[in-house]
């Protein structure tokens, strides 16, 4: 529900006759922003990445908390820079953190129907089809419920595929405590 509150809140605020635009007067705000096939999907990405960058952000602010603060006293003392700490401290400590955000977010934009349907009115257009809705228009408006399931079997293989080959690629497996002495 949450989601979908979302999905209709950017909705409203967005249309060009009642919408930020004609409250605010401002002109360029009073586009169809929605109907539009070159703007639909920045504005859609634009509301996924506002629902989800504080919890991204989130995730890197305990990571970076959890680089001990000898380890850039130790650097400092070698004469290493801020790009130098940066390249050779905090990213490499934020390697599992980076891959559990990387994870979260292309898994999660595979799965992504609630906000796009309520945004888009669940019509597929060119610009923004996405496996998602053709899977529900599939399913529901086409009453072609093998083939939605066929697309819903893919959506999943690709999903665990994609996790799969993060995971063997980043060393995800052979995790170990990064903390000092443990």
């Amino acid at each position: 529900p949450v989601l979908a509150a979302i999905g209709l809140a950017f909705r409203r605020s967005w249309t060009s006759n009642f919408g930020l635009g004609a409250s605010l007067g401002v002109s360029w705000l009073k586009q169809n922003w929605l109907g539009n096939p070159q703007l639909i999907l920045p504005v859609v990405v634009f509301v996924i990445a506002w629902q989800f960058v504080p919890l991204h952000t989130l995730l890197y602010q305990g990571g970076v908390r959890q680089i001990p603060a000898s380890l850039y006293e130790a650097a400092e003392i070698d004469g290493a820079g801020r790009l130098q700490q940066f390249l050779a401290i905090t990213l490499p400590q934020l390697r599992y953190t980076i891959v559990t955000s990387s994870t979260l977010m292309i898994t999660g934009s595979l799965t992504y129907f609630d906000v796009v349907f309520v945004l888009t009115g669940g019509v597929p257009s060119d610009a923004i089809n996405i496996l998602p809705i053709d899977m529900y228009v599939t399913g529901f408006s086409a009453t072609q419920f093998g083939t939605a399931s066929a697309l819903a079997i893919i959506l999943a293989v690709i999903g665990l595929a994609v996790s799969l080959v993060l995971t063997k690629f980043s060393g995800f497996t052979r995790m170990t405590s990064q903390q000092e002495g443990a």
